[in-house]
């Protein structure tokens, strides 16, 4: 499963990805909002491992990467968590390359993967979790027409902290109406 857009490829999470993937992901000040932080490229390798290789598989994170089709550099990544056994609402999550960061990559990418997992995958509700301090990625997530639906305090353990957490939302229908 591939998708291309006017600027990006987005394709599947391979073991070849690794040292691109962990030259992004390691660098913790970028990634700071980030749950997952990787020391050595072992651990992303662990990482690839422990997601799912199928697509749409309840209580399974699913991962994309996101390549930029001029270079075809890979620049990010997109991950997909089936949420639960019904199977008809799903949690997405971006990671960018800062070096490609405010250039609309996230936006491109992600429109596609909503798009896709809507009204193909025909999932009711999509979200996304999100550090109240990571004003970029609210930005987003508002720009694709989420709306806030919680601000949860201290509710998410990270990096030996406990952290607030945002939950914003879009449903199926919301998605059509704004996309006709």
């Amino acid at each position: 499963m591939e998708f291309i857009t006017e600027r990006l490829f987005i394709r599947p999470l391979l073991i070849e990805d690794k040292a691109s993937v962990f030259k992004y992901r390691s660098d913790s000040e970028s990634n700071k909002y980030q749950s997952w932080i990787p020391r050595e490229i072992e651990d992303v390798e662990v990482f690839i491992e422990n997601v799912s290789n199928e697509i749409n598989v309840p209580e399974t994170w699913f991962q994309f990467v996101i390549l930029e089709k001029q270079t075809n550099v890979l620049i990010g990544d997109i991950g997909i968590h089936f949420m639960d056994l019904e199977n008809k609402q799903v949690e997405v999550g971006c990671t960018l390359n800062c070096d490609y960061q405010g250039n609309g990559y996230a936006t491109e990418s992600l429109r596609t993967i909503i798009d896709y997992l809507i009204n193909t995958l025909d999932k009711h509700r999509v979200i996304a979790s999100i550090d109240p301090r990571n004003s970029n990625s609210i930005r987003l997530v508002e720009r694709l027409g989420f709306r806030k639906e919680a601000h949860f305090v201290e509710s998410f353990f990270s990096n030996g902290k406990w952290l607030d957490d945002l939950v914003y939302a879009l449903l199926a229908r919301e998605w059509k109406k704004s996309n006709d």
